[in-house]
């Protein structure tokens, strides 16, 4: 790869990203190894986000990157409709195993906003297939994220990623949100207040009637919106509302799956379970695109007792590509042989410490922390939210960290390999951008 500047950077229509501001001020990473990127003009840049979320066991894995080369030589495509290859059956094994067999099958798909449409149409046609084809509402969330598909952004809660686009899907409402700065602000784990919360699904339920609902969709971490950690309770209470009244409980694990919490799910971590579970970004650690959809067994039967044929009219040309499978197969042998798992449950405590010290620096209205997640919350100026903590997010680039900003949140999500030094760099460099911000 061109380790340069580009020539031009015209063409490219960057993603959630200020075109303008960016091109006139570029921020370019070439390489990436262990906890670092390098930046084209070969600065080290710490990263504490973990690229986008999606990658828990560090940057240039080698038992990752050679299973992508061995699998791109050998089989560089393979289509899986009516036909298929051994790496996705074996990788849908080995997901089974890590989920400690919980679910009975994935359907796979190539990012986390395809596999929340994808979880949508499974509980719509689930539904059909029992007979209860009037189950045709969804019901999301206030600030939640589930992608950028027309489903995702429908069941989805945050206003700016609507509002250009008009009319969503029809028959969807949302649970308000769980975040109280008053109550439940500078918490580890779990907040207090706000379990009751979950009580607002009986008010839609008698709004609309169980018969017309055919899921309820959440993050169990909101994490685009800005690291809001579901109250004590709250999750099981969602469950047995959900189980009440024969509505499917859809968890969005894109960011909190594949050990965010340090453990396999955030399913894991709370203790409840879903009906379908939706993944991306670390099931491959980031390197080759890839979603999956995990379903009970139960689930997936109801489809297999239709009239010979294909069962579910839905799928990708990518579906279970084979280099994709490689990553994810070897992504769950690193998790294993390293102990990711472990190593990061014992990096939690001092994660927290180090975030929790930087309460009282200037703006720094909140901070709440659960696994090897932080949210720090800004308070905005006025008349511009979202500049601080851009701010401080470019502030940031320049001395060397990478940290990830959303409105005037600060999420800080770093790969998973991390050690105590990296930390303390971390949260040494922060502390002075903060201290330093307008």
């Amino acid at each position: 790869m061109n380790e340069s500047r580009p020539v031009s950077m015209e063409s490219f229509w960057m993603p959630f990203t200020n075109n303008r501001d960016f091109k006139a001020h570029p921020r370019l990473l070439v390489s990436a190894e262990g906890m670092y990127y390098k930046d084209v003009d070969g600065r080290s840049i710490l990263d504490g986000a973990a690229g986008l979320w999606c990658v828990p066991c560090g940057h240039a894995q080698p038992k990752i990157v050679a299973a992508v080369r061995e699998m791109v030589g050998q089989l560089d495509f393979a289509p899986t409709f009516q036909m298929g290859h051994p790496a996705a059956f074996d990788l849908a094994e080995a997901l089974m195993e890590y989920t400690n067999h919980r679910f009975g099958h994935v359907f796979y798909t190539n990012s986390g906003s395809e596999a929340v449409d994808t979880a949508l149409k499974i509980a719509l046609a689930y539904h059909k297939a029992r007979g209860e084809a009037s189950r045709t509402r969804f019901i999301g969330r206030e600030r939640g994220y589930h992608g950028v598909g027309f489903g995702g952004i429908s069941v989805g809660g945050i206003a700016g990623n609507r509002k250009p686009y008009g009319v969503m899907l029809p028959g969807v409402d949302h649970l308000p949100h769980t975040h109280n700065l008053e109550k439940n602000a500078y918490t580890r784990g779990e907040p207090e207040h706000g379990a009751n919360l979950a009580d607002e699904l009986e008010r839609i339920v008698t709004l609309h009637d169980a018969s017309t609902i055919a899921a309820v969709i959440v993050e169990p971490v909101a994490g685009s919106t800005g690291v809001l950690i579901p109250p004590k309770g709250y999750l099981k209470r969602l469950r047995e509302l959900c189980t009440k009244h024969g509505i499917l409980l859809i968890f969005d694990e894109v960011i909190t799956g594949f050990g965010r919490l340090t453990t396999p799910f955030a399913a894991d971590y709370f203790d409840v379970e879903p009906d379908l579970m939706t993944t991306a970004k670390g099931l491959t650690n980031g390197t080759i695109p890839m979603g999956a959809v995990f379903s009970k067994k139960h689930i997936h039967d109801a489809f297999m007792d239709a009239p010979a044929g294909i069962e579910l009219f839905h799928g990708y040309t990518y579906s279970g590509h084979p280099v994709a499978c490689a990553a994810s197969l070897a992504t769950l042998e690193v998790f294993k042989e390293q102990k990711i798992l472990e190593h990061a449950a014992g990096m939690a405590e001092y994660w927290a410490d180090a975030v929790h010290s930087l309460k009282g620096l200037p703006h720094v209205i909140d901070i709440r922390t659960i696994g090897l997640i932080a949210g720090i919350e800004l308070a905005p100026i006025a008349g511009k939210p979202g500049a601080r903590a851009f701010a401080a997010f470019k502030q940031a680039f320049e001395d060397g960290i990478l940290i990830r900003v959303t409105g005037d949140v600060i999420a800080l999500s770093p790969p998973l390999v991390l050690e105590k030094k990296h930390i303390d760099e971390l949260f040494g460099k922060l502390r002075e951008v903060l201290k330093n911000l307008d």
